[in-house]
């Protein structure tokens, strides 16, 4: 062999390790056999080297003329050993491929399919406990989107250089139902120019009280989805765990100190090569360091909210609720086939964000049988049976109810009210703001209320709940607080003066209404005098319905 082929030869295979240095470093796929990614890899190398092994053949066969590769005829016999390996090769790769996805199938383990989730019955009084106005998130994603864009377009220092992402996660915050989400680059040129300092803040939003925050950090997220290179958030993780093979969802996340970080899940395969997915890891990544700790998915801080995809829970439930009498039954007669409903929503309780759906048929019926929470920490899954109409009905009937504003529903979430389960959902105009509330009745849906403010929907959902004798008048009438007055001011709503006043040693906040003639004598009171209250516990302000004597 001449020097100058040995020369060419090795120029040749560094331009390879070049090429799939390249390759790698822009599609960073996971190596690890149960990746689809490093099979393409895989399957594209392998083809590639048939190619380069193709042509060196028909330079040999005298082939490497225009008129000679016009008139070639393809003849395995005629390729070198090194092409044909190749070839069995491929052919090899592609039946492990297919078969592995086949044998992954719920077609060939719909057993092992329909028992990758664990559901608990449980009762709804048990669980869900009379609503708390105060945790209710009132906002869904689009609304906060728009808080989110208004508030930024509010920062005149951020708002050139920087934009708002779209992660929007929900989480609980300091007790409270909250969604965050990091600011990104507006473009590749504003990156050059702040990519040495980072992103400087992120967007807080109280989903009960719809107050929007800029966070300040003092240090600014250097790891994120928006960077480029080495400090691209997915590159980072490739790089410090190459077998791991993440979730096509990463979670922004804050500690209970406001630190922002990103939750990582690395996926588990139950089932064959590609099938079964849950979670069996988490990565929790300083989005303003990149430190990285690595945990078993039962060992992860319980701070964190956000492990499972709420995607990803509810198909987990479809194949626990199609596949009781395996694969054939689900296709076919679908005896005892349950479904999830076509959406989904979050649920605040016990310091954990948890995925409600409603349970239906697979028959297109409008009724649900009951609805699950799960648990996007844990995986764990509580099921109820609580008949009723599904989420689109109550939808509907609350649209109903003011067709002739043109509002839209969200999609609902569910409350206890007098242990009635109950859908409360914001109505929203076409611009996307909300402009009313509805309460929807689970079981009886015809059962509708409207009002502009939480506090007054859920008056007039509780009258009618009296009216129907579900609850007594005097179980609706609220409880009572007494104490000294701390503090009394008039202000004017609508027309009409209330009073909002404070008991002393106490946060709530009590709204006496002196339109109503019973409540006209808390004129006479000041700070200091002692005062008994009766009143209905509400979203923001307690509705004072009797002064005692």
């Amino acid at each position: 062999m001449g020097k100058k082929k040995i020369i060419r030869n090795i120029l040749l295979v560094l331009a390879g390790i070049l090429f799939l240095g390249i390759y790698y470093y822009v599609t960073i796929p996971a190596i690890n056999i149960h990746s689809k990614g490093t099979w393409g890899v895989l399957l594209f190398l392998v083809l590639l080297l048939m190619l380069l092994a193709g042509f060196k053949q028909l330079k040999k066969s005298g082939a490497d003329t225009v008129e000679g590769i016009r008139t070639f005829r393809f003849h395995f016999k005629e390729y070198g050993i090194v092409f044909k390996a190749l070839a069995v090769l491929l052919i090899l790769l592609c039946v492990f491929y297919v078969a592995g996805s086949l044998l992954s199938s719920p077609f060939f383990n719909a057993a092992k399919y329909q028992q990758l989730l664990t559901i608990e019955e449980r009762e709804f009084t048990d669980d869900i406990k009379e609503v708390d106005y105060k945790t209710i998130p009132l906002l869904d994603r689009d609304s906060a989107s728009l808080l989110g864009n208004r508030k930024m377009g509010s920062m005149v220092d951020m708002v050139s250089q920087f934009e708002v992402s779209g992660d929007y996660s929900q989480i609980n915050y300091q007790g409270k139902p909250v969604r965050v989400t990091p600011l990104t680059y507006a473009s590749p040129i504003k990156w050059l120019t702040n990519q040495k300092n980072g992103i400087p803040a992120y967007i807080l939003i109280d989903m009960t009280t719809q107050n929007t925050e800029c966070v300040k950090l003092t240090e600014g997220i250097k790891y994120s989805k928006g960077e480029y290179f080495n400090r691209n958030l997915y590159r980072h993780l490739r790089f410090r765990f190459p077998t791991y093979i993440f979730d096509d969802q990463i979670f922004f996340e804050i500690d209970e100190e406001g630190t922002p970080y990103w939750v990582c899940p690395v996926k588990k395969f139950n089932i064959g090569l590609f099938g079964g997915q849950t979670v069996g890891r988490v990565v929790l990544c300083n989005a303003q360091t990149g430190e990285c700790v690595d945990y078993a998915v039962e060992d992860v801080p319980s701070w964190i909210d956000k492990v499972y995809s709420a995607e990803l829970l509810v198909n987990l439930y479809d194949y626990s609720g199609l596949l009781k009498h395996g694969y054939w039954n689900s296709m076919l007669g679908q005896k005892d086939c349950l479904q999830s409903t076509n959406g989904y929503n979050y649920i605040a309780l016990e310091d954990d964000v948890w995925v409600y759906t409603g349970i239906t048929s697979v028959s297109g019926d409008q009724s649900n049988v009951g609805f699950v929470l799960m648990n996007q920490r844990t995986m764990e899954t509580r099921s109820y049976k609580v008949e009723g109409a599904i989420e689109d009905s109550a939808m509907s009937s609350a649209e109903g109810q003011v067709q002739n504003l043109g509002y839209r529903a969200t999609f609902p979430l569910l409350l206890n009210i007098a242990d009635e389960p109950t859908y409360f959902m914001a109505l929203k105009d076409g611009a996307g703001l909300v402009k009313k509330y509805a309460m929807v009745n689970v079981q009886k849906y015809q059962w509708v209320a409207i009002g502009d403010t939480v506090q007054e929907c859920e008056r007039n959902y509780t009258g009618l709940l009296s009216t129907n004798g579900i609850v007594s008048d005097s179980a609706s009438s609220g409880k009572s607080a007494s104490g000294k007055i701390e503090s009394i001011s008039p202000i004017v709503l609508g027309g009409n003066t209330h009073y909002y006043l404070c008991l002393e040693g106490q946060e709530d906040i009590f709204d006496i209404d002196l339109s109503n003639a019973a409540l006209i004598q808390a004129i006479r009171y000041q700070p200091g005098d002692q005062i008994t209250l009766e009143y209905r516990e509400g979203y923001g302000l307690n509705e004072v319905i009797d002064i005692l004597p």
